[in-house]
């Protein structure tokens, strides 16, 4: 009796604002791409370059931070020569930066 029914009402703006609804979403699906996914995918690109241009000879720094020179190169594996006469095998994915020629010798 003191208590009136409620009823839902419908807007205007409900039936003609589809595509305004999912602009957001789109605007933060496109940052994303830009900030996260496109710089990502520019590192790998390089990484496999350099994996790809490893040759016997250069020196490299390891990502557990060993510093030696490349004595022989694998499909999957490489020996990195760490000091004179001492050689370990290490995993080709395992190598962080190809320095310049003659680092070794200046440390």
């Amino acid at each position: 009796m003191l208590i009136s029914n409620a009823y839902a009402q419908t807007t205007a703006l409900a039936s003609g604002s589809g595509f305004m609804d999912f602009l957001p979403v789109v605007a933060v699906c496109a940052v994303f791409y830009f900030l996260l996914l496109r710089p990502q995918q520019k590192r790998v690109k390089e990484q496999k370059a350099m994996l790809a241009a490893l040759q016997k000879g250069d020196e490299i720094i390891t990502v557990g931070g060993e510093l030696g020179r490349v004595s022989k190169v694998g499909e999957n594996y490489i020996s990195l020569e760490i000091a004179e006469n001492v050689t370990v095998l290490i995993q080709l994915s395992a190598v962080q930066t190809v320095l310049p020629k003659g680092t070794i010798k200046s440390i």
